[in-house]
């Protein structure tokens, strides 16, 4: 199917410091298309992931990419007053780009009226499955408070947590805990139907415990939940931050394959209950597949 992208599409942003920025990419035809809201991972941008946004675009889905503001095209320090709160600033992003979705069809040709919006989806790699996990449902524990949560989005029916960063507490290197005091996630109240995807490889440095740490989301929240765990795979799962990422420490088409592949599977069947394709689908040889 033919897609088409646009950037930037500027939504105002009073309080953030900067206006908010995003690319949206969606099929040229085609009506009742599903929305994707993805978040990238820190110092992204609204241009990266493309082997995965050009797959779910040419399959049917609007996808929307937000800039946050740890973007390196924006250059906030950490000396900026906005740093230790850009994991607020993120949510915030996700939650406007959903608040202006009239903005975001209007500014691609021939795209209004097509969008169906009643099937949002929300995915993120990172500390942006972070982000988006707490549109799912997640908290935050320690930060301002004993506990923070952000409500459900009643309007997100289903995620996609690609690397998503596990508990945090002792789990976490001084480093971390130092530094990253927002990376203790509480999956207790993630109850949107989700598909985690973590590497069998991936060995953060972030954390003290091994690779496990990213299925801490499929393990540790409620109700619908599928995980897949992809062999030999690390943080970047293959390649997915782009085509031609310096970043992939595991380069793998087959991998990025089977994620491109399965994410949209899982997406199909989770936004319409007609849809049989997650109930028959494998990873193959790339991975394992497992739901609750």
């Amino acid at each position: 199917m033919t897609i088409i992208s646009v950037r930037p599409v500027v939504l105002p942003a009073p309080g953030r410091g900067e206006d908010l920025q995003l690319r949206v990419t969606a099929p040229t035809t085609g009506a009742g298309l599903p929305v994707i809201v993805f978040s990238h991972g820190f110092g992204e941008s609204m241009d990266g992931y493309a082997p995965l946004v050009d797959y779910w675009a040419a399959d049917g889905f609007v996808v929307v990419q937000p800039t946050h503001l740890d973007s390196r095209t924006l250059g906030v320090t950490p000396d900026d007053p906005r740093y230790d709160e850009i994991w607020r600033f993120r949510v915030e992003d996700l939650c406007r780009t959903l608040d202006h979705l009239d903005a975001v069809e209007s500014a691609v040709p021939g795209l209004a009226r097509r969008v169906d919006r009643d099937s949002v989806a929300v995915a993120g790699h990172s500390w942006g499955a972070q982000s988006v996990g707490m549109l799912l449902g997640a908290g935050v524990i320690g930060t301002s408070g004993p506990r923070t949560l952000v409500t459900p989005d009643p309007r997100v029916k289903a995620g996609v947590l690609l690397a998503a960063a596990g508990t945090g507490g002792d789990d976490l290197t001084p480093f971390a805990a130092e530094h990253f005091p927002f990376m203790n996630p509480d999956f207790g109240t993630m109850t949107t139907p989700t598909l985690v995807v973590a590497g069998d490889k991936d060995q953060s440095a972030l954390s003290v415990r091994g690779p496990e740490w990213f299925t801490d989301a499929y393990h540790l929240s409620p109700g619908a939940k599928s995980l897949l765990t992809l062999f030999g795979a690390e943080h970047s799962l293959g390649g997915i931050t782009g085509y031609h990422s310096t970043e992939t420490t595991d380069e793998s088409p087959e991998r990025v394959e089977a994620v491109r592949r399965l994410t949209t599977a899982f997406l199909r069947s989770a936004l319409d209950p007609t849809d049989s394709g997650w109930a028959t689908a494998s990873a193959g040889e790339q991975g394992r597949l497992e739901s609750k």
